[in-house]
């Protein structure tokens, strides 16, 4: 158990909720973030513990310096901002869509951290969430690529650079989240597809992902790493 302080920023579902359930199981005192306020409220309520929501539009760089002051002090950041800009093959991408989705995880992901290092505990962390387009070769994903890597990049930089802060980063592959915006058919052909690429043999939970974050702030002799949780499906089968 633990009276720590976590603020999820994109707290308000999929990895990023199922995060904050699996912290509060543990003790943690959570605030959870996001922009869409009703959304936000409706994550609040459905979690039980030390849990608060605060909206915030990590985009918004300017105001990021308030809305952080108004969270307090912290112990550990979870960085847990999607983003489906960027996708597509290398060939027809549109640079302006890829630029925006720059700006909406890798800009927001940086900024954030940043502003959050007035009020961040010397013995805390900050976690980064990219994902397994950055470690694997998908055709069709060189922006996503591209993005995904860059925040992995963050890591151990900032690890030496921000010590005895320890930073981390998780890289999630295939994971059953409303990131996934298609039709209950679509999604269920599609992920029938990647499970059949993944040694594991199925997508993951996002349950799974937010153990992957747990552990990576509660060991505190782990910073500069990126933990891979994908099933494999970066092997290529």
């Amino acid at each position: 158990m633990s009276s720590q302080h976590v603020a999820i920023i994109g707290g308000s579902s999929g990895i990023g909720l199922a995060t904050a359930g699996h912290l509060l199981e543990k003790g943690y005192r959570v605030t959870i973030t996001g922009r869409d306020a009703a959304k936000l409220q409706a994550a609040e309520q459905s979690l039980d513990g030390d849990i608060a929501a605060v909206t915030m539009d990590a985009a918004d760089f300017a105001g990021l310096a308030e809305a952080f002051q108004a969270l307090g002090p912290v112990d550990h950041l979870v960085l847990a901002l999607g983003g489906g800009n960027g996708a597509g093959p290398f060939a027809a991408m549109d640079l302006a869509d890829l630029r925006k989705g720059f700006e909406q995880k890798t800009m927001a992901h940086f900024a954030c951290a940043q502003a959050c290092l007035p009020h961040l505990s010397k013995q805390g962390s900050i976690t980064f969430v990219s994902a397994v387009s950055a470690q694997a070769a998908m055709p069709g994903t060189a922006g996503l690529g591209a993005i995904n890597a860059a925040i992995a990049a963050l890591a151990p930089i900032l690890a030496v650079e921000l010590k005895p802060v320890r930073v981390n980063c998780v890289s999630p592959g295939v994971v059953d989240t409303p990131w996934w915006d298609f039709t209950a058919e679509q999604k269920e052909q599609i992920f029938a597809g990647f499970a059949a690429r993944t040694p594991v043999g199925r997508v993951g939970r996002p349950e799974e992902i937010a153990e992957a974050i747990a552990f990576l702030i509660g060991n505190g002799f782990t910073s500069g790493h990126t933990l891979i949780c994908d099933g494999g499906i970066r092997l290529g089968q």
